[in-house]
């Protein structure tokens, strides 16, 4: 199922496009997969050259009940006193870190990332995840730099106190828009100058002008959608006040 875990199936087209000499990107364009998952799936079980469908389903199943083993069940999700159904809450911060997992992110930086936003204050600090996620301090410590670099949280000092914070707000997503932005105009860019040096007539220079012209497309939509966004929080912070 396309955007479910691999199958055995899944596996053996995997091996089998890696055979032919087919990259991640086509894979899983055949796979209906992001060629990130491919890329995870060849590395953790012997890379291109050693890639086994069989191996690495067997491999996967273990790593799984080890997983299962080692991880006690989480604990509940304060609700602030809103009277939430805790079960619904824990359902839900699963299906959505297993989402952002499907979109690349890695699972540990998922769960972060969830455990941030069902937090009705949008903060935590390292102790608070570490006792929340049951994880290790330095599994948390990876994960935020992470998230952090990708513009998806930020750090601040806990009023009157040495610690930090982790802390989300209205504005994580235009952050990373900001960056997709950034990336889509150095693609253009590059494509750019790429149908200048192969000539836009010739097969190659076309397929880079084209690219250049999509992106630059997207890179319209997002400068519109940061603007509206930007105006959204502008009209209801004044309806605030």
């Amino acid at each position: 199922m396309p955007g479910g875990r691999l199958t055995d199936e899944d596996r053996r087209h995997i091996a089998t496009g890696l055979a032919e000499g087919l990259g991640y990107a086509e894979i899983g364009r055949r796979l209906e997969r992001p060629a990130s998952t491919i890329m995870r799936e060849v590395t953790r079980n012997g890379g291109p050259d050693d890639y086994r469908a069989d191996l690495a389903h067997e491999s996967t199943r273990h790593r799984a009940r080890r997983h299962k083993q080692a991880q006690p069940p989480a604990p509940p999700i304060p609700d602030s006193g809103y009277g939430r159904d805790p079960q619904a809450v824990q359902d839900f911060t699963e299906s959505f870190t297993d989402l952002l997992v499907q979109q690349g992110l890695p699972r540990m930086e998922a769960r972060v990332l969830t455990c941030l936003h069902i937090t009705d204050s949008g903060a935590l600090t390292a102790a608070d995840l570490v006792a929340r996620l049951r994880v290790s301090p330095a599994s948390v410590s990876h994960a935020v730099a992470f998230l952090e670099q990708q513009g998806m949280l930020r750090r601040e000092r806990v009023p009157g106190e040495r610690r930090e914070r982790y802390v989300i707000d209205d504005e994580i997503w235009l952050r990373n828009l900001i960056a997709s932005l950034q990336m889509s105009n150095a693609l253009a860019a590059a494509s750019q100058r790429a149908a200048e040096i192969l000539g836009a007539t010739t097969p190659a220079g076309a397929r880079f002008e084209s690219s250049a012209e999509l992106l630059l497309l997207v890179s319209e939509a997002f400068r519109q959608a940061m603007e509206q966004w930007r105006q959204t929080l502008a009209a209801r912070s004044a309806g605030l006040e």
